[in-house]
């Protein structure tokens, strides 16, 4: 089992990761990227269970926290999103697997996993869309897209109509420390951007990543140059943690990885995410 250092470091080994090249960004954020391949890509088909070998992540790691905010109202739409029926992480068994090898790393180090989104049905890549269109629901923009107009959400990238979630593979999380109190509170009073600094913005139990998941903005891109210190190192180590067990991260969200090589590379499920539609351990 590969050790790696905890993301609270020496001055010294943080100004080491400071020193990294950041990635040039040729793209904006994806908020759902497509699938990035030549072959052709099977549509969603509506269906109510899912293939014998997508699982529910607390089947094979119970001890991964799951905040899982499409299920609710936090998140940058506001409102419960289509598909979502039960708060539960489903993923493919191999992706499963490997975020279970992750956290046997990062348990004795005193840290946790927490996933934010696992699995997305289509159907709720499609509600993110509808909304996307509406332009006069701006209900959350104070909070999670506070520099992006609405009208651009798709020019820029921030929502497309196929999510890599959809093919089951890809997963959105980050890092607690081990007896923290506890995930999201509610809204930060007063509504401060998800930029804000870690005490001022909406309350959630992560390492301090330098944004707020789901942030529309640059400064949520993995290696943007702004983001130093403690912040920048807690993003490497989340990122250097989960690719030493097979997963790739997004380079415009810190928060998002998908496991290589994918189940279904070209396939976009519709199956809602509920323990019904996943056979059992």
């Amino acid at each position: 089992m590969k050790k790696r250092t905890s993301p609270l470091v020496t001055a010294g080994a943080v100004l080491a990761l400071g020193s990294l090249t950041p990635a040039a960004h040729a793209s904006p954020v994806a908020r759902a990227t497509p699938a990035a391949h030549a072959t052709a890509v099977a549509p969603a088909a509506p269906a109510s269970k899912a293939p014998a070998d997508f699982v529910a992540l607390s089947s094979v790691d119970p001890s991964i926290i799951q905040d899982m905010r499409y299920a609710t109202k936090v998140n940058f739409i506001g409102r419960r999103i289509d598909g979502y029926r039960e708060p539960l992480c489903i993923l493919t068994r191999p992706a499963a697997e490997a975020l279970h090898r992750a956290q046997a790393e990062l348990l004795p180090q005193g840290y946790s996993l927490k996933v934010y989104d696992c699995y997305r049905p289509q159907r709720a890549v499609d509600h993110f869309v509808r909304w996307a269109k509406d332009l006069d629901d701006e209900r959350m923009k104070a909070e999670f897209y506070p520099r992006v107009a609405k009208d651009r959400l798709f020019a820029d990238g921030y929502i497309a109509e196929k999510s890599g979630h959809s093919r089951g593979s890809t997963v959105d999380l980050t890092i607690v420390e081990l007896g923290s109190p506890g995930a999201v509170g509610g809204p930060a009073r007063p509504v401060r951007p998800c930029y804000a600094p870690q005490g001022e913005r909406r309350p959630d139990d992560s390492v301090d990543m330098g944004t707020g998941f789901d942030c529309f903005d640059t400064l949520a891109h993995t290696d943007d140059p702004r983001i130093e210190g403690v912040q920048r190192a807690n993003r490497q180590f989340l990122k250097g943690t989960l690719a030493g067990e097979g997963f790739v991260n997004l380079p415009e969200e810190w928060w998002h990885f998908t496991y290589k090589p994918e189940t279904y590379p070209d396939t976009y499920f519709d199956f809602p995410v509920a323990h019904r539609s996943v056979a059992g351990p």
